[in-house]
């Protein structure tokens, strides 16, 4: 591909990308960054594209790779440099752990989320336990869209039984 033909199916196709790539960083800015990143590789890489083949297709998946390629960067780069604890307080320890607390809101929320209705509740929690859509869809023998319905309804059943639960009166105050 030469770098005329490159240009016009790029120049073409940036209004499409930049939604894409919205998606993918959540801020402008850096979509527009992102996109620029991605003109770049995939100028770089023009030799590689086979003619008769996606370009749109090619380009997001330059696009999708380079996001993750720096996202890799930024969190890896991501240390803290907190300063060092002081020799005397780092050999006592006069807090005692106490999990009363923390234990009586997983009962409280095992609670309130055994009251969903277990259509709910088992894709919720199979979900939540880390299965895939499609595995768990597979698992109860439903469509993929039920299942991401019923999770995103567990989700706002057990938001709303979680505010109607830890309400407080305000006409007490």
């Amino acid at each position: 591909m030469s770098t005329i033909e490159f240009n016009s199916h790029f120049d073409s196709l940036q209004h499409k990308l930049l939604p894409f790539a919205y998606r993918l960083t959540n801020n402008v800015e850096d979509a527009k960054d992102l996109i620029q990143e991605t003109a770049l590789r995939a100028y770089n890489n023009k030799e590689k594209f086979e003619i008769g083949t996606n370009f749109r297709a090619w380009v997001t998946t330059i696009m999708r790779n380079t996001f993750i390629n720096i996202y890799r960067k930024k969190k890896n780069r991501a240390t803290s440099s907190e300063p060092t604890d002081s020799y005397v307080f780092v050999n006592e320890n006069h807090a005692v752990d106490n999990s009363a607390h923390s234990n009586m809101t997983m009962l409280e929320l095992d609670n309130i989320l055994n009251g969903l209705d277990y259509i709910y509740r088992k894709p919720f929690l199979l979900f939540y336990e880390g299965f895939k859509y499609e595995e768990i869809a597979e698992t109860m023998s439903l469509p993929i869209g039920t299942v991401k319905s019923r999770i995103f309804f567990a989700r706002q059943k057990l938001m709303d039984s979680i505010r109607n639960h830890y309400a407080y009166d305000t006409t007490l105050n």
